[in-house]
């Protein structure tokens, strides 16, 4: 690691840490991770397994978050919860700024025709609401986790591609730039070498609260019954069996609404904590 780099990560850190409530964002998300990784071992039951004699009970010592309506321990089916939202999350983001990458290096860095080209597609993709391009999609295929990681994916890349068109535009006219093309580096080089390096702050960012998003998408999805189907719980399909018993089983509802308020809110803050560490604009 070059002493450039090793001091741009020092600064970072420096800034980074100093914002109490990214911290928290960046400690609740770690955690969220340790959980989905050790739900098979920390779990009290197993998710799918059915207890009609245990139906509905409230919280207590032997079930921390009660039993829904098959008996099922609604802990077990949280912490399982959180890694289908997560797998979702950062998948979909994946897709998402994978396809918005390249699209904004293309249009910013060649400009011209294919700029107007792709930047009207974006506009094209930007009028249609996408939560309901996404329900007309799966409304045509089978609902299934992997369907809706897609769609989500590829209806969620055009702020990308704008943000990394935006980044493009200005580095280009840089005097390194400038200096690579002297020295007969290929456009390939140029893009993937020099610019893409310095514009991927943006994308660091947008990817964090675009994790936010797509878990809220996929759990409103599943919420509607679209989404990941029974038995493989979801925040989104907890919510939903929730519902018919508001009522007297307040629990069903409470603690995957909290789950999903919490997850949302820490990568709200990590994302925006980034940002303020990478842009040295919002320093005080």
């Amino acid at each position: 690691m070059s002493f450039k780099t090793s001091y741009f990560y020092s600064v970072f850190w420096q800034r980074f840490r100093c914002n109490r409530f990214a911290m928290a964002g960046a400690f609740v998300v770690a955690g969220l991770f340790l959980i989905s990784f050790l739900a098979p071992f920390i779990s009290p039951c197993d998710p799918s397994t059915i207890d009609a004699y245990h139906v509905l009970l409230p919280p207590s010592a032997g079930h921390w978050m009660g039993t829904d309506e098959l008996g099922r321990d609604v802990l077990t089916r949280v912490i399982y919860g959180a890694r289908i939202s997560l797998k979702v999350g950062f998948v979909a983001v994946g897709i998402a700024i994978t396809i918005g990458t390249v699209v904004g290096l293309l249009s910013g860095f060649y400009g011209g025709w294919v700029d107007s080209i792709l930047m009207r597609f974006v506009d094209i993709m930007l009028c249609f609401p996408t939560f309901f391009l996404i329900l007309a999609v799966i409304a045509l295929l089978e609902p299934s986790i992997w369907y809706i990681m897609l769609i989500i994916g590829i209806t969620g890349w055009m702020g990308v591609a704008r943000l990394v068109r935006a980044e493009v535009l200005s580095i280009k006219e840089r005097d390194y730039i400038t200096a690579a093309r002297s020295i007969g580096a290929s456009n390939f080089r140029i893009i993937f070498r020099h610019i893409l390096p310095n514009a991927a702050a943006p994308v660091f960012v947008a990817a964090t609260l675009g994790v936010a998003g797509a878990i809220l998408t996929e759990s409103a999805l599943s919420f509607l019954g679209i989404g990941v189907q029974p038995p493989t719980p979801s925040w989104g399909n907890i919510l939903t069996s929730g519902k018919d018993y508001l009522e007297f089983a307040w629990w069903l509802s409470l603690f995957p609404g909290v789950a999903i308020l919490v997850t949302v809110l820490a990568y709200n803050l990590l994302g925006e904590g980034i940002r303020d560490a990478l842009d040295p604009r919002l320093q005080r």
